[in-house]
């Protein structure tokens, strides 16, 4: 019997033991530092364990070390906490910073804020100027397409000049490495718009060139092959570019597509992933009597009739006393006409992209935009409602009822942020802080990868 007591008070003090050690494992386990453990199937050893640091939510902070690529990636061990969201592969890469949707949602902006957050952008814009890099793939000035692959020494002009200015500005910029191994994107320095008046290549031979060239990127270099082309990007302003992608499927599907034509209807852009590069006329100063300029029109356009929706607003309007519509050559200078109004009309044409816009940014006049589904220049940063007005198609008819709709001091507002946003709308041969290459700079920041293959792991696949 004092055995049988004794074996009770054993396994008593046994339970009492373990209960004690599960809490003290569990306090442990609640205030110590949680760390998140991959392990590499294919390396097979303990030497290729990798600590990967929880994501912060504060913004100004960088993104996590080099890691495993994520085609790899096991689930994680962790103690006492729950798994983190699984990291989509660089393929699918999406921005860093805060998403698009975020900002068309958010009930808290002030209608009248030119950014949706000054603050958030002005914190990462200065990140961006000191750690942002570019490797630009190099091109000798004796290469056959050097006409096509350098920046243009002279300043670029005429009405798709914007990707001309970028490529000019990027290469003055202090973004540019020459060491691949820092940069963050990598830049495909082709020119959509040189290579349509190359007689060598023309528009029907531009989707071989971009194919060819891929393909020769692809077999010289090793940065395309590590995420099919989803930290690369080009620019183009010229609405061949949406068709120049033909024959280089991992160019339209996969790389960063800066272009002008961002139209939701066109098949090759991807709103998420690409963006929009403003269509700029160049020009240097401001405009005469800007501020004191009398505008007695209530809207102006003029333009070809090259679609429905200008002919549907040249057929409604064009008789009416305060909203002049033009087709065919003004009697007027156009200069004066952008100025004499209230609003100035964006109507698109054969694509949704001109440089009205910006016209009407320069010139003072609101804008009043009446094109569905177009990924307006710098929609990640500014607040479009704050210095716009946008009119869906079908409500032409109602475009006079809208405007005049819009009171005094509302009218004002949006002018006054018109002259704010000005400078986010000009390019320069040299990059000034804020100007269009700086914005589409940062709308490139906002794209770039949260990982980072180092190329020394490429080695061991």
């Amino acid at each position: 019997m004092a055995f049988k007591s004794t074996r009770k008070w054993i396994v008593l003090i046994v339970v009492i033991l373990s209960f004690v050690s599960l809490l003290v494992h569990l306090f442990i386990a609640r205030f110590s530092p949680v760390e998140l453990v991959q392990y590499d199937s294919m390396a097979g050893s303990e030497d290729h364990f990798v600590s990967i640091s929880r994501r912060h939510t504060i913004r100004n902070e960088k993104p996590p070390k080099l890691i495993k690529p994520p085609q790899s990636m096991q689930p994680y061990t962790i103690r006492n906490e729950k798994p983190p969201k699984l990291i989509k592969p660089l393929q699918s890469m999406q921005p860093y910073a805060y998403s698009r949707s975020s900002y068309r949602s958010a009930e808290h902006v002030n209608k009248y804020e030119v950014f949706h957050d000054r603050h958030i952008f002005q914190e990462d814009y200065e990140e961006m100027k000191r750690s942002f890099k570019i490797y630009v793939y190099p091109h000798r000035r004796d290469d056959p397409f050097a006409n096509v692959l350098l920046p243009v020494d002279s300043k670029p002009g005429g009405n798709y000049a914007s990707e001309g200015y970028f490529k000019m500005a990027l290469s003055k910029s202090r973004f540019v490495t020459e060491d691949p191994n820092k940069a963050d994107l990598f830049f495909l320095p082709f020119s959509i718009a040189r290579l349509r008046h190359d007689p060598r290549v023309s528009v029907g031979g531009i989707p071989e060139f971009v194919r060819d060239y891929i393909s020769n990127v692809r077999r010289k270099y090793p940065y395309w092959n590590r995420t099919g082309g989803a930290d690369h990007f080009y620019v183009a302003c010229h609405s061949i570019g949406r068709s120049a992608m033909e024959k280089a499927t991992e160019v339209k599907l996969n790389a960063i597509q800066i272009v002008c034509s961002s139209s939701y209807f066109v098949g090759s852009y991807i709103s998420h992933k690409d963006a929009c590069l403003p269509q700029i006329w160049p020009r240097e100063g401001d405009p005469p009597n800007l501020l004191s300029s009398n505008r007695t029109k209530l809207a102006f356009f003029a333009g070809a009739m090259n679609s429905p929706v200008r002919k549907q607003l040249v057929q409604v309007w064009r008789n009416d006393s305060e909203i002049f519509v033009h087709h065919g050559r003004l009697k007027t200078p156009y200069a004066d006409e952008l100025l004499g109004s209230k609003f100035c009309l964006h109507a698109k044409g054969f694509e949704v992209n001109t440089a009205r816009i910006a016209d009407s940014l320069y010139y003072g006049c609101v804008p009043v935009i009446l094109a569905n589904y177009y990924d307006l220049p710098f929609i990640d940063i500014l607040n479009w409602k704050s210095f716009s007005v946008v009119v869906a198609t079908q409500d032409i008819p109602l475009l006079k009822k809208i405007l005049r709709g819009i009171s005094s001091d509302e009218y004002l507002r949006l002018q006054r942020n018109v002259l704010k946003v000005r400078k986010h709308f000009l390019w320069h041969p040299s990059p000034r802080d804020y100007d269009a290459f700086y914005m589409v700079m940062y709308e490139l920041w906002l794209r770039r990868s949260l990982l980072r293959v180092p190329f020394s792991v490429l080695k061991n696949w």
